[in-house]
């Protein structure tokens, strides 16, 4: 499917009734030729389900039952899809929706506070005075490793109450045991040695920061959990934990920062009239230690188009044969660099959501075929947006919904869209007997949870608060994330 290109009318005037400055404008002359954009067939209200529109009478179309709980789409349930996939996404739009203002909406205060303290009495967790993994990333260490303890242990998250969280040391050391790292063979310098390097916060600005974008992190991960931030409870015969995998994985950078200077040399054509220059190195200035400095009144970013969407759909491609490898059966996605790494501030994030939507699916629709384990793919893509209004922004949830949507989508591989937690989604994908995965949004550094004990946490440090996954991806606590034994470059 090509890259398509819609020309759009731009105006003069933001929605205020003030002019606009040639940045706020967002579309240069140049990008009025090749803005991609949300046709006016997308959902405008996100306060209903799209129970008003017209079921298409299309065969690879459903739009969802007037019961759905909130805005869904499906695309390419045929009559020949399983059943079982059928009434599964039936299931998983009669979940409640999500609660978008709840405790993690904001800096999860108490939630980090959970965590440090579980840490600090079941493993002897303490942070290292002085030491940092990377600029900002505090350094710690367990007193108490779990391979000290018994293996019948019992661990209860967040504290032994009658509704934790409860597992075994063996357990966990068994879900460790499962991390692998999947990396591109065609990407320049990828190689045991970077790998090793990259995953323990070493990764270099610039060439090696640019590298991460094509290297998976995956293993079993159970949630611990949702982001209403209420406790799941789990007795240790429940053994739907044990069908969770999350998967790490960089996106690109638009924000403007010094660790993914490569991004922005990559993919913005114009970067010398967007930022001020840095004559000496030859790439953008630094406005303070970690962000670039825009010029003042400059224009908007012009992408290379071509080179964007063909390093995402390798990107795709990479982490959902990953998937694939390691058995996963339903994929859960949620958008890859497409917040506040998409670029808005300077005028390309509308692109960069599109590319995505249009790169997943060109996968889907290729390599669907070939999959020996996968069967449905979730994107969890919440509906944040709001005007004052009321009335929505086209958001990453419109981009993914009319990339599928317009032509229709014809792949192998059966689809939701859902403006839903994907916690909740991939929680009651596991409990309904299937292996599911769902996606870890991380940093270039290569460091599992980042900035997770600074209180103001984005999705990565979310998920560093709401599942295992500091136990068995990060590199200070689970060994096999530094053995090459477990790296596979393809």
């Amino acid at each position: 499917m090509p890259f398509q290109l819609i020309k759009i009318k731009s105006s003069d005037k933001n929605e205020h009734g003030g002019a606009t400055s040639p940045r706020q404008n967002a579309v240069t002359a140049k990008e009025k030729q090749s803005e991609l954009v949300a046709s006016n067939k997308m959902l405008q209200d996100g306060s209903s389900a799209i129970q008003g529109s017209k079921p298409s009478c299309e065969p690879n179309l459903s739009i969802i039952p007037q019961s759905s709980k909130y805005p869904s789409i499906t695309f390419g349930l045929t009559e020949s899809i399983d059943k079982n996939i059928k009434t599964l996404f039936h299931q998983l739009m009669l979940l409640n929706p999500m609660d978008k203002d709840g405790p993690m909406s904001g800096k999860c205060e108490l939630e980090t506070d959970q965590m440090e303290k579980f840490l600090k009495n079941t493993f002897g967790f303490q942070n290292i005075p002085g030491r940092y993994i990377a600029q900002g990333v505090k350094a710690f260490q367990l007193d108490k490793p779990l391979r000290s303890m018994a293996p019948n242990d019992q661990i209860h998250f967040p504290s032994n109450t009658t509704r934790s969280f409860v597992m075994t040391v063996k357990e966990i050391i068994d879900w460790q045991g499962s991390y692998k790292v999947y990396a591109g063979k065609h990407i320049k310098g990828m190689t045991n040695g970077f790998l090793q390097k990259a995953l323990q916060g070493q990764s270099d600005n610039g060439d090696e920061a640019y590298r991460m974008k094509f290297v998976v992190r995956i293993s079993t991960c159970p949630i611990l959990m949702e982001f209403d931030a209420k406790v799941i409870q789990r007795n240790l015969d429940e053994d739907w934990p044990n069908r969770i995998k999350l998967v790490s994985v960089t996106g690109i950078d638009f924000a403007g920062r010094k660790h993914d200077v490569g991004d922005i040399i990559v993919y913005i054509s114009n970067w010398k009239e967007v930022f001020e220059v840095d004559r000496n190195r030859n790439e953008p200035a630094l406005l303070n230690e970690r962000d670039f400095a825009l010029k003042r009144g400059g224009p908007s970013g012009i992408l290379y188009q071509d080179r964007l969407l063909r390093d995402l759909t390798y990107m795709a491609r990479l982490r959902l044969r990953a998937c694939d490898e390691e058995g996963v059966q339903v994929v859960v996605e949620t958008g890859i660099g497409l917040g506040v790494f998409s670029g808005k501030h300077i005028g390309v994030d509308t692109i960069v959501r599109t590319a995505s939507a249009v790169a997943i699916r060109r996968v889907l629709e290729e390599d669907g075929p070939s999959y020996k384990n996968i069967r449905a793919v979730v994107f969890a893509l919440p509906i944040f947006d709001k005007k004052r209004s009321g009335r929505r922004t086209d958001d990453t949830f419109d981009s993914f919904v009319h990339e599928f949507q317009e032509p229709q989508y014809t792949g192998l591989i059966p689809v939701l869209i859902a403006d839903q937690d994907m916690h909740r989604l991939t929680v009651a994908i596991a409990r309904a007997g299937l292996i599911a995965s769902e996606l870890n949004p991380a940093d270039s550094h290569g460091v599992f949870g980042e900035y997770w004990q600074n209180r103001g946490p984005a999705v990565e440090e979310k998920l560093a608060l709401t599942t295992v996954g500091l136990l068995v991806q990060h590199h200070l606590i689970n060994p096999h994330v530094q053995n090459t034994n477990n790296y596979y470059i393809i």
